[in-house]
């Protein structure tokens, strides 16, 4: 059946093809499913670049209850605990499910799962696949279960929108391709489409992560919830791409040192070294861009011989930047990598909007607080996946309503522009921040936003909320206001279509 001869009563959209995405698609089988991505599947999604892992407390030694105590530490003050429980829970058995897919993991010589050590983490418990080609993996085995489930329609196309019915529910999206914008009716639209990473000059995501998807839900009248929490990967390989490889952490979870040109460790004297938490080890190599210093990745030695076969990936990465990681260190610098805040959802992923749903980066579950705990990021998309189709499945259909009217689209990006938007993040909204420069963020993306660009619109929401935060928490640092508050949350919303409005609500 065409997708477009579907019911709307029937049709569920699921827009976005990485993890979040297939393995939502995947959980509403056999409800017809609608799978749109911007890309060819396998193709253009995060997912692929994944390096590290899935963090899983399968070990003897490990615990669930380990596992959400080391989430909440890195979460610095505003994971919910019994988030980090449930999906801690939920990992051996997600595991499971990955493997039974044909996931091929990694295995010791008694067959037992290999498990890697990455920062922050008090056990060994990072899940992997071919070495450090874990994404890839996961993604290769889902992109083969999507096409092999009947009720899984695949459309390449881009979203430009969502629609909404005249009581505010949402009824679908707005697509185009090959220049052709369409309308698609749906009882229920789930938003896969990932981070916002590529709003800086400095990242390590595909140029699609737009926060497109972010977008499109405040537009719809979505709440949006701690969007100033942008998770800087400190060790992006600094070797003139764009977006930057990575090398990932869990290299130095196997020995791999941070130093400066002349040897000196970068993270002496700071807690946990070079495991301390992602947004500590950030500012530790930032602190020393700033002081004129240059960054390395030390893999020198066994480690840098042993790459090939263990971190294959990045053994690769570095090949491509004539770099031999046996006798020369990685020269790496901090890059935009994750979003921790997002759509506003509740445990089963659905949003403040009734019909609409998110799952992956794109939504804040409230699992990664201000500080996500490296490999939880594959893991949260897979916990709230069977969650997302349960609530779906158990939501009434409504009738009529098969022509919503359409919401403001989001347009084509002029190039000049967003190179402009990203150079406005990546100078003032980056690793370390301070009033007069999130100022001078506000009033540039302002003009540029209301000059037609969505890239601006959206990095506007989230310089808007790091102003608005004034104090010092996880990936939010800032300069003029080192100290911290009592815990709570930003929530972003809606009064009127683009009219945004920053409520600080206090933590429960």
């Amino acid at each position: 059946m065409s997708i477009f001869a579907r019911s709307p009563a029937d049709r569920v959209i699921v827009v976005g093809a990485g993890v979040a995405g297939l393995a939502t698609a995947l959980r509403l089988a056999p409800r017809p499913v609608t799978l749109i991505t911007a890309a060819p599947l396998g193709a253009g999604t995060a997912t692929g670049w994944a390096q590290g892992g899935i963090a899983a407390a399968v070990a003897a030694d490990d615990a669930p209850s380990l596992h959400a105590d080391d989430t909440c530490a890195a979460g610095a003050g505003l994971t919910e605990r019994e988030v980090a429980l449930r999906v801690a829970e939920a990992g051996p058995g997600l595991i499971d499910w990955l493997v039974a897919l044909g996931t091929g993991f990694d295995r010791e010589a008694n067959g037992s799962l290999a498990l890697g050590l990455e920062a922050a983490h008090s056990r060994r418990r990072i899940v992997r696949a071919r070495g450090d080609s874990t994404g890839r993996t996961v993604l290769d085995a889902l992109v083969c279960a999507a096409q092999a489930t009947p009720s899984i329609e695949i459309l390449v196309a881009g979203l430009h929108g969502l629609m909404r019915d005249a009581d505010g529910r949402v009824r679908g999206v707005v697509c185009e391709r090959d220049g052709v914008a369409f309308r698609l009716p749906a009882r229920a639209v789930v938003l896969a489409t990932g981070g916002v990473g590529a709003l800086y000059a400095s990242t390590t995501n595909p140029r699609g992560a737009l926060g497109r998807g972010l977008l499109a839900a405040a537009r719809a009248g979505a709440a949006l919830r701690d969007l100033e929490f942008v998770q800087f990967h400190p060790t992006a390989i600094a070797a003139g791409r764009d977006p930057m490889p990575l090398a990932t952490e869990a290299l130095r979870g196997e020995g791999a040192r941070l130093i400066d040109e002349f040897g000196a460790p970068v993270m002496a004297g700071i807690k946990g070294g070079d495991l301390a938490p992602r947004d500590v080890v950030a500012r530790g190599i930032f602190q020393a861009l700033g002081r004129g210093r240059t960054v390395y990745l030390d893999t020198t030695g066994r480690l840098g011989e042993r790459m090939p076969q263990r971190f294959p990936t990045v053994a690769a990465l570095c090949a491509e930047a004539r770099i031999d990681p046996a006798v020369q260190p990685i020269p790496v610098r901090p890059a935009a990598h994750y979003h921790m805040g997002g759509i506003l959802v509740d445990e089963a992923g659905r949003s403040t909007v009734p019909g609409l749903w998110a799952c992956g980066e794109v939504s804040s579950t409230g699992l990664h607080g201000a500080n996500r705990l490296a490999s939880n990021s594959l893991l949260e998309a897979l916990a709230f996946a069977p969650r997302i189709a349960e609530s779906i499945g158990d939501a009434s259909v409504l009738a009529g309503a098969d022509r919503p009217a359409p919401l403001p689209e989001i347009r084509p990006e002029d190039p000049a522009v967003l190179i402009a938007t990203r150079g406005i993040l990546e100078r003032y909204v980056g690793v370390v921040r301070d009033e007069a420069g999130l100022s001078q963020a506000v009033a540039q993306l302002t003009d540029l936003s209301e000059r037609g660009s969505d890239a601006a619109a959206t990095g506007l929401m989230i310089a808007r909320a790091a102003l608005g935060r004034r104090e010092s928490r996880g990936a939010h640092w800032r300069s003029d206001y080192p100290g911290q508050l009592p815990a709570r949350h930003s929530v972003v919303t809606t009064a009127a279509a683009d009219a945004l409005v920053l409520q600080e609500l206090t933590d429960a």
